[in-house]
């Protein structure tokens, strides 16, 4: 049966269809520019946007199982065509602030949607990604080594974009995960320091951590552009999850990794070591 995996240059989609077309599964991959994807042999490519439902006709025509990207403006109106074009099951990428009552506006519209099909669906619900350090922290590291940020002393539980993808194969895949939210972070506690530490072990450079003010990250990142300067606000806590929401005190009590990785694939997750060895050659 055939995937159609929207989102397919983001993180999580990239490694999905990967990971679908090793298996040996038919798999689609969408994209709005065609000529600058670069997927593995057996994926097919098309050309289509989520904000423009009409112009997935062409992928969602014969697919079976979708992997939806979270786009709440057309999400209704994209669930309700895959369910004419015969799409049976579907995976939502949402998050773990739907979890934690944050999300209202963003992936939580799009579980809603999913929800009130007659589709089999599966809620993907990460916490923080380890890639956002790449976006974050990659234009510094490469430049100069070194990692400005404010919360010397925060920490996270970050997840390997491959491992959210695992557990979507597993959930397209598999029987026995409809109407299941998955709630998943990576394996362990990490500091800032820590994080750095993996990235530096896995370039084999030092890289220094340097603690400036939120002020002048926020200033970095949006001359960063791009995901570092749409995000900035929020990660550096001047906003919250949904537009005109305080931006949520995480304690460090109520951080703690959760089993779901390998409860549903059957393997452990894969370090944020792992994670910085699979991606040393973006911070060189």
């Amino acid at each position: 049966m055939t995937t159609l995996v929207t989102g397919a240059r983001g993180t999580v989609g990239r490694s999905l269809a990967g990971q679908l077309a090793e298996a040996g599964e038919p798999v689609r991959a969408l994209t709005r520019d065609p000529a600058a994807a670069r997927f593995p042999p057996g994926v097919q490519v098309f050309e289509g946007d989520l904000a423009d439902p009409g112009s997935l006709a062409a992928a969602l025509a014969g697919a079976e199982r979708l992997h939806l990207f979270p786009f709440p403006e057309t999400a209704p109106e994209v669930v309700a065509l895959a369910e004419r074009a015969g799409v049976r099951r579907v995976t939502v990428l949402s998050s773990g602030s739907v979890t934690a009552g944050y999300d209202t506006d963003y992936q939580l519209p799009v579980e809603q949607a999913v929800e009130a099909s007659g589709l089999e669906w599966t809620h993907l619900r990460p916490g923080e990604f380890a890639a956002n350090r790449l976006a974050l922290w990659g234009p510094s590291i490469r430049a100069e080594r070194v990692v400005r940020w404010p919360f010397p002393d925060e920490a996270g539980v970050p997840i390997h974009e491959a491992d959210v993808a695992a557990v979507a194969v597993v959930a397209l895949l598999e029987e026995g995960h409809a109407g299941r939210a998955y709630d998943m972070t990576g394996p362990e506690i990490l500091s800032v320091p820590e994080q750095v530490a993996a990235i530096a072990a896995a370039i084999g450079e030092d890289v220094r951590l340097e603690q400036v003010s939120r002020e002048e990250a926020l200033r970095q990142l949006r001359e960063q552009g791009g995901w570092a300067a749409v995000n900035g606000p929020f990660l550096l806590g001047y906003e919250g999850f949904s537009a005109g929401e305080e931006y949520p005190e995480i304690s460090l009590e109520e951080l703690a990794p959760l089993p779901t990785v390998e409860r549903v694939t059957g393997r452990p997750a894969r370090s944020f070591a792992r994670w910085a060895l699979d991606h040393a050659a973006d911070f060189r």
